[in-house]
Order: C-alpha cells, then structure tokens, then sequence
C-alpha cells in the first residue's frame, strides 16, 4: 500500500470500554488506518489493547499507529508512531523505533511542519481544523494555515480536529491527503455505516 492511501481515512481512537468492536466494525466501513491513543490507561493496560488493536489491523491489512509512547510502539512493533509537539521530538523517536517504522508528527503553523519534514517525519496531522471534544481548548487552525502548510512542504498532510459529515467538504482538497476521525466514526450509533459515509466523502476530495 502507498503512504498516502493508507492516510485517506485514519481513524483514532479515544477512550472507551467497548473500543476493539467499534474498531473493527469502524475497519470494516473501510477505515484505512488505526491510531491507538490512550491516555488515562497504564503502560501494561496500553500494550495489552495494542497487540488486540494490532492483530485486527492485521487481519485487515491495513497500518497500526501508536500515539505517543515511543518505547511501547518499539515493544509491540507499531507500523507508524505519532507524537505531538510537547514529545521528545522525532529524533528521539526515529532513535527508539528505528527506520522502519513511520513517524507523523502533529504541526499547527507552516513552522513546526517545515522543522518536522526537515527532521524526517513521514507526514504530519495538521490540526485542529474545527473545534473538537476531544480536545476542548484547542482554537481551531484557520483553512489558510493548512494552505501555506501544503505549499510548504512535501509530504503528506494529515487534517485533523472536529471532523464530521458536515464540515469535511470545507477542507479544501488540494490541501490534505486524508483526514483523521474520532467521535464522527466511534462514537457513531453505527461505527461500520458512518465509515462508509466518511469514506466515500474521503474519497470525493
């Protein structure tokens, strides 16, 4: 698989006790990536969760992202690691997890995405791009950001950040190569059909 259809729909996770079925039903709906993002479990808790989320990637044949725990994604052989910009830095990371594994790295100005291409990310998620639960404090990134961050750089983008149905057809579609869900897709009365909605709007761009 090409990087770049591999990003078309990446899903990420957040917290919930009946993660691995949505997951799956989320996959199933032709996600085309996971991100495990855990941040109130323990270490032992989160490599657990990963080898499950890894083997249904797995099975499914498609890439298996760890957010932030650079040594876990070593552990447990991660496709891709994501780390923001309060982490150690890419460096660190490649240092940790090798060649091997892709490293995306969030960015909200032309800046940080110029320094993290610069320093050998893979891509970048660039975000937020419209006010999200998931993140309540965070001011949305305005359009012409991602615009001038897509003319600077080279390697695929990554939107992220309040993504819905609604407003996924406002991200201009020369600017991205995929876009990256939580609460649109898992929390979703159906994780399978919101998928496929998401998918198709994906694919459209």
């Amino acid at each position: 698989m090409g990087l770049v259809h591999d990003l078309r729909l990446y899903l990420v996770t957040d917290e919930r006790p009946d993660l691995l079925p949505r997951i799956e039903q989320a996959i199933q709906g032709g996600v085309t990536c996971v991100q495990l993002r855990r941040k109130k479990i323990t270490d032992d808790q989160f490599i657990e969760e990963a080898l499950q989320v890894k083997q249904l990637c797995r099975q499914y044949q498609i890439p298996f992202a760890i957010n932030d725990r650079v040594e876990i994604a070593r552990e447990v052989e991660a496709d891709w690691l994501h780390i923001g910009q309060e982490d150690k830095g890419i460096l660190y990371a490649r240092a940790i997890v090798g060649s091997n594994t892709k490293i995306g790295v969030s960015v909200h100005s032309v800046e940080e995405a110029i320094e993290a291409e610069r320093s050998g990310a893979d891509y970048v998620g660039v975000g937020a791009l419209f006010p999200t639960s998931s993140k309540p404090d965070t001011i949305p990134l305005h359009l012409d950001t991602l615009r001038s961050i897509r003319k600077a750089i080279e390697i695929p983008i990554v939107g992220i950040g309040g993504i819905t149905e609604e407003n996924i057809k406002r991200i201009p579609a020369d600017a991205v190569n995929g876009f990256a869900i939580i609460s649109s897709i898992l929390s979703a009365p159906d994780p399978k059909s919101a998928a496929i909605r998401m998918r198709k709007m994906a694919d459209m761009e």
